[in-house]
């Protein structure tokens, strides 16, 4: 059974930590944060995290009800930064490929958290106030409501699954991310036109693209799909008396 956390206001009342410092769940997230970054996902633990704080490990369950609570607040974090970057310019398509690059770059910024969080659902604030502002900005746009929800789901699924996939890479050793990279040049390149001529053809192409992130170039065609079925529906709603 998951442990009680304690309400906010009894949290405040609890003694600095032997270090001095005040525990808050920003405070606790950063942390963890920084354990991602120094240990990776199986660095973090309850006692890794207590004694970062300076304060005994169950504290931890004072602020979150488990590792798992602590692993949607993190994705939380992720998202709300993400969120703090981005301004509305009030044109659709600009608006959300801005905001999708900024949820992508919040992630890679954290590559072991990304990698730990990315398939996650929060239900935490920030992550609504990110879902509540795309579908805003695609009713906002003259989406119909169930077009709406199939844009926002193709939207939200292919940047947080290009954030785990370019998260995952970067958070490889520097060795291996250099081997894979090197893939393409040492290997792929040197495969023989007999064999595998549309490789052949294309190698030098592939090796100056491979390693850089796709998201930019899916991102803009699934906006283009979604500019196309926002004039169907339009058409649909206001069709032109010629055609009758």
């Amino acid at each position: 059974m998951a442990k009680q956390v304690v309400p906010e206001t009894e949290r405040r009342r609890r003694r600095p930590t032997r270090q001095g410092t005040v525990l808050s769940e920003k405070l606790i997230v950063r942390t963890a944060l920084r354990m991602l970054r120094e240990h990776g996902s199986t660095g973090l633990t309850a006692r890794r995290l207590g004694a970062a704080l300076g304060a005994d490990p169950s504290t931890l369950y004072r602020y979150f009800a488990g590792l798992d609570d602590l692993t949607r607040a993190i994705g939380e974090e992720l998202m709300g930064r993400a969120l703090d970057t981005w301004t509305a310019t009030g044109e659709w398509r600009s608006d959300l490929r801005a905001l999708g690059r900024a949820v992508h770059a919040s992630y890679l910024a954290d590559p072991q958290a990304a990698v730990l969080t990315a398939s996650r659902v929060t239900g935490r604030p920030r992550e609504i106030a990110v879902d509540e502002t795309i579908l805003g900005i695609l009713r906002g746009a003259g989406f119909p409501d169930a077009d709406a929800v199939v844009v926002y789901h193709a939207f939200i699924d292919l940047t947080l699954a290009f954030a785990a996939l370019d998260a995952g890479t970067l958070a490889l050793t520097d060795e291996a991310r250099a081997a894979d990279e090197e893939m393409w040049r040492s290997t792929y390149a040197e495969l023989p036109a007999g064999t595998h001529p549309h490789i052949a053809a294309t190698a030098r192409l592939l090796a100056g693209r491979m390693n850089h992130s796709a998201y930019p170039v899916v991102l803009d065609t699934l906006l283009n799909s979604a500019a196309e079925q926002l004039a169907w529906a339009h058409a649909r709603r206001h069709p032109d008396p010629a055609d009758t």
